[in-house]
């Protein structure tokens, strides 16, 4: 394959799909925990600071339900969703080329498989997100991103931006998506995110209150 087909989004997909998967089980289950340590603490610590400041603090976290090789955020999920103050959803695809919907979850919530078989929960509608997590194969330090391909998230964080909507889009990858030295070009529909976590820390720090 020659360079420049390597470069396109379907030839960067292709090795950062190679690269993950090759990911020791060892370096998966010890990244998920940092990253859910940290995910942890940046909320806890965003939503002090602004009780402190008297302003509303987020309390509906959209998440998602992470597949095979991507990091593990389950455990943190479960924590969030039994915390009163705090409400997680999880997506679902409403159909082709519209916004995802988010559902209310909580771990007696049942998941069925989606059309593209991901879990997606059997819960009522949520409340629009304060924070959006969002599953992220290929990232700049800039906060540009490369997904799956089907342009949802890039349509659901452009539909909450157009809704007026205030919230924060945190990307979950591995650091090994890193496209900084892979000559990605964003598109002109590509949303760019607030912050990246990786297993290695913030690869975009997340704002300030």
């Amino acid at each position: 394959m020659n360079q420049n087909a390597q470069n396109t989004p379907d030839g960067l997909r292709r090795r950062l799909r190679q690269q993950r998967s090759a990911l020791p089980d060892s370096d998966r289950s010890r990244g998920a925990l940092l990253m859910r340590g940290r995910l942890y603490t940046w909320l806890a610590t965003r939503r002090s600071a602004l009780i402190e400041q008297g302003r509303p603090p987020p309390r509906h976290i959209a998440a998602f339900w992470a597949l095979p090789d991507e990091p593990d955020l389950q455990g943190l999920l479960r924590q969030w969703a039994m915390d009163e103050e705090l409400s997680v959803s999880l997506p679902a695809v409403a159909g082709p080329a519209q916004p995802l919907q988010f559902r209310l979850w909580t771990p007696e919530t049942p998941l069925h498989p989606g059309p593209y078989g991901i879990l997606e929960p059997d819960g009522p509608p949520a409340p629009a997100p304060d924070v959006i997590l969002v599953p992220t194969l290929g990232f700049t330090r800039q906060g540009d991103r490369i997904g799956y391909g089907g342009g949802y998230y890039d349509r659901t964080l452009a539909a909450l931006q157009a809704s007026g909507q205030a919230f924060v889009s945190v990307g979950i990858a591995w650091a090994s998506g890193d496209l900084s030295q892979m000559g990605h070009q964003p598109q002109t529909h590509d949303i760019r995110l607030d912050a990246v976590l990786t297993d290695k820390g913030w690869a975009l720090k997340a704002p300030e209150p």
